[in-house]
C-alpha cells in the first residue's frame, strides 16, 4: 500500500483508514506507530465492546519531520493467527535480540480476550504470529516497556476487556467489579522472559494510590485505572499513564519502580470526540509527543476513530502539563 498523508495540524495522522489506540516508538532514529484499525461500517455501541469488530493491524511512520505519514500496509490479519477467533484490538511494538514483536489481544475461541505475539525483522512488518497466545495471558492493551536487561508487559481492561472477571486467577464469566467504596482494579504487570514470547512470572496487580497512600477506589471515575496503560520513563521515574474510560481522560501516576505503587499525580488529556480515549507517549529526538485517537474524522462514531498526536510538556517538577486537544 505505501500511501502518504501530509498532516496538517491538529488533523489525523491519516484519513484513508480509520485508526485508534496508538503505540508510538522510535525504531532505527524513525517513529513508528503501531494503531488499531477501525472498519468502516455501521456497528451497534454497547459495554462489551463488540462495535470494535478489527481484524486487522497496519503500521505507519513518520517522516524526519514529523509533516508525512506513511501507512506500510497491513502487518497482520486475524486470519493469519490460528489462536485468535476476532476483534484485534490495541496493540504494541517492541524491539530485542534483533527482532521486532508486535503484541496484540485478540479473542481466543472461547471468546475469551488473550494476548500473542507476532515477530518481524522489520519494524513496518509484516508480522509473522506465535501459533498460540502468551501461556497465563489474559484481557487487552498490552505495552511493552523494555529498560535495558529486562522487558515489562502491562495490560488489562475493564468491561469488554475483561479484567474484572480474572479477579480469582480464573476467568469467571459472570464476575463483576468491585464496590464503589472498595480499591479499584489495577492493570497487570508481568516480566516477559528473554525470549519475548512468555511471561517470566505470574502477573501482578499494579497499586493506584493517591498521596497519603491510599487506595484508588472504584468509584473515583476521574482517577481510577480503566484501561490503555502505558509506562515511560524521565528522569529516573516511572510514569503510568491510562485512560479512566467514562470520564474519558487520560491520567498519570508515578513511581520509583516500574511494578509500582504508582502515585495519581494528575490528567494529560481531557475528554476528546467520542466515547474511547488511548494513547501512547514517546520521545523523539528532544521533545516529547502524545499520541491518541478521536471520533472528529467520522462525525463522532466511537467505532471509527483516528490517531493524533501533540507535543507533551513537563513541568520543572515532573508534573505534566494537561493537553486540551481543541484549544486553539
Amino acid at each position: 500500500m505505501n500511501l502518504e498523508n501530509k498532516i496538517e495540524r491538529d488533523k489525523p495522522l491519516v484519513t484513508h483508514i480509520y485508526t485508534a489506540d496508538p503505540s508510538a516508538h522510535v525504531f532505527d532514529g524513525k517513529l513508528y506507530i503501531y494503531p488499531s484499525h477501525d472498519l468502516d461500517h455501521e456497528q451497534i455501541s454497547n459495554d462489551n465492546g463488540d462495535q470494535y469488530d478489527m481484524e486487522d493491524y497496519h503500521v505507519l511512520s513518520l517522516d524526519d519531520d514529523l509533516a508525512v505519514c506513511k501507512d506500510h500496509g497491513e502487518a497482520l490479519h486475524l486470519k493469519n493467527i490460528p489462536w485468535a477467533k476476532k476483534q484485534l484490538w490495541a496493540p504494541d511494538a517492541a524491539y530485542r535480540n534483533g527482532t521486532y514483536y508486535l503484541f496484540f489481544p485478540a479473542r481466543d475461541h472461547e471468546d475469551i480476550f488473550r494476548i500473542g505475539v507476532a515477530t518481524s525483522s522489520d519494524p513496518a512488518g509484516p508480522f509473522e504470529p506465535q501459533p498460540n497466545y502468551i501461556p497465563g495471558s489474559f484481557s487487552i492493551d498490552p505495552a511493552v516497556f523494555v529498560e535495558e536487561d529486562k522487558a515489562y508487559v502491562y495490560f488489562g481492561g475493564l468491561w469488554g476487556g475483561q479484567l474484572e472477571k480474572w479477579q480469582t486467577g480464573a476467568f469467571r464469566p459472570d464476575a463483576e467489579g468491585p464496590a464503589l467504596t472498595e480499591p479499584a482494579l489495577g492493570p497487570r504487570v508481568a516480566e516477559l522472559n528473554d525470549d519475548m514470547l512468555t511471561f517470566k512470572e505470574s502477573p501482578q496487580e499494579i497499586a493506584i494510590v493517591d498521596e497519603d497512600g491510599n487506595a484508588i477506589v472504584a468509584g473515583d471515575e476521574e482517577r481510577r485505572y480503566f484501561e490503555g496503560p502505558w509506562v515511560h520513563k524521565y528522569k529516573g521515574l516511572y510514569y503510568l499513564s491510562y485512560s479512566t474510560g467514562t470520564a474519558h481522560t487520560i491520567v498519570y501516576a508515578v513511581s520509583d519502580n516500574p511494578k509500582g505503587p504508582y502515585v495519581f499525580k494528575g490528567k494529560i488529556l481531557t475528554p476528546v470526540v467520542g466515547w474511547t480515549t488511548h494513547h501512547s507517549i514517546v520521545q523523539y529526538k528532544d521533545k516529547w509527543y502524545l499520541f491518541y485517537h478521536d471520533s472528529s474524522l467520522s462525525g463522532g462514531a466511537d467505532n471509527k476513530r483516528s490517531v493524533k498526536f501533540a507535543e507533551l510538556e513537563y513541568n520543572e517538577d515532573g508534573t505534566i502539563r494537561t493537553i486540551e486537544p481543541y484549544a486553539k
